[in-house]
């Protein structure tokens, strides 16, 4: 049997270092546990990243790839197959927008939306090319370089610029500052309906319908980016659907595929033909085996009522890390909508994820002093009872 530092050990000696990752070789789960090389077991409130919303070893999800994997899994876009026709019209029906093109990541997905925005603009102005994209300060949308131009962290951009020109940065949350950015060049505002990297912060009532009305006066198209709080993890299916409105362009993944590598960028009737043959394409964007997990993932949504669990068990989550917060004097703040939350705290919370893991509890943190609360869809009050009893208890140690 290898141990976990086994693991680690051979596996640093071939991959390139871009993440600092725990001292953790997982190799598998069941429900809402992963367990590592060595048996340790581990309460997982990090799902992936917002990934895994069913948890692990779901057995229709397994077998849903299963089937698939026996008939082909690769074709390419030169084709029509059922799977990718049935996702695409799942998804349309799930954001209430009209046309959809699969990606292999979130990141992908947000590349997609740039360039369709620009070419609706490209379009409409008689071929100009001088459009400008509003993005939002303590913004997260991937590291691509088109991803990365909009995404509003210099330490993320410094190394790498330029980036793609043209991109205009406002205060998350503050209307007024993005109405001072708006010109006559201004073709799209993108934003993250909640800001999960930035630290959990949902967008506020106010300021979204603002921004919508504001694109509808403007003729702005409003891309919101729902790649971690989209698929049920709001307590709705997508969470501009709390206020009400519609964006142009909605970016989707994670939970999409539940695992298996999927996203999305689909389109309002606004922009739905703005991309013609020839602007856009990916070998293996919406490929049978991407979209049949889409389509198990939508049948399990319904299968097991999972909206209605993240508002009951998402709403008892709340109540404990408010609790929480009463309890210790350096935890500032908790935050977040259904099962996307954080605690924000006066310190670096690097030395609490550790605990928490050392202790079998995985979370994440999100900015330098937030820990993020993302786990599985699917969990329960006893769960979370479980989570907090774990943290509840590496808070004492850290305080002390």
């Amino acid at each position: 049997m290898s141990t976990n530092q086994q693991v680690i050990d051979y596996a640093e000696q071939a991959i390139i270092h871009t993440y600092n990752r725990f001292p953790v070789a997982l190799d598998h789960g069941d429900g809402v546990y992963l367990y590592d090389v060595e048996g340790k077991k581990y309460l997982d409130f990090a799902a992936g990243i917002a990934v895994c919303a069913f948890g692990y070893n779901v057995p229709e999800f397994n077998q849903a790839l299963k089937d698939q994997i026996d008939k082909m899994i690769h074709v390419s876009n030169l084709y029509y197959t059922e799977p990718m026709a049935k996702a695409a019209n799942r998804l349309v029906e799930a954001t209430g927008l009209k046309k959809v093109f699969f990606t292999n990541s979130g990141t992908e997905a947000i590349e997609g939306a740039l360039k369709l925005a620009r070419k609706y603009a490209y379009t409409r102005d008689n071929s100009s090319t001088d459009h400008e994209i509003i993005a939002m300060h303590h913004s997260f949308h991937g590291r691509s370089m088109g991803a990365l131009s909009v995404t509003g962290n210099d330490h993320y951009q410094e190394a790498f610029r330029p980036l793609i020109d043209k991109i205009v940065f406002a205060e998350f949350n503050n209307l007024e500052d993005v109405k001072s950015k708006v010109n006559d060049k201004t073709c799209a505002i993108l934003l993250e309906t909640i800001q999960g990297e930035g630290g959990i912060y949902p967008a506020s009532e106010e300021f979204i319908k603002g921004i919508r009305a504001l694109c509808d006066e403007k003729d702005i198209l409003l891309i919101l980016d729902e790649i971690q709080c989209g698929m049920g993890r709001s307590g709705k299916m997508f969470a501009y659907e709390h206020f009400g409105i519609k964006p142009d362009i909605v970016t989707v993944a994670k939970a999409l595929g539940c695992g298996v590598p999927v996203g999305a960028f689909v389109a309002g009737e606004k922009a739905e033909k703005s991309l013609v043959p020839g602007d856009h394409g990916s070998t293996y964007g919406g490929n049978p085996l991407a979209t049949a997990a889409a389509n198990a993932v939508f049948d399990l949504f319904e299968k097991k009522n999972i909206l209605e669990n993240v508002n009951r068990v998402g709403a008892y989550l709340e109540q404990q890390l408010l609790a929480l917060k009463e309890k210790y004097s350096f935890i500032i703040d908790a935050r977040g909508m259904g099962l996307i939350r954080g605690i924000e705290f006066t310190c670096p919370v690097g030395e609490i994820v550790s605990k928490c893991i050392a202790n079998g509890l995985l979370v994440i943190s999100a900015e330098a002093n937030t820990i993020r609360f993302v786990p599985p869809l699917v969990i329960t009050e006893e769960n979370v009872d479980e989570m907090i009893s774990i943290l509840d208890g590496v808070l004492a140690q850290v305080q002390a």
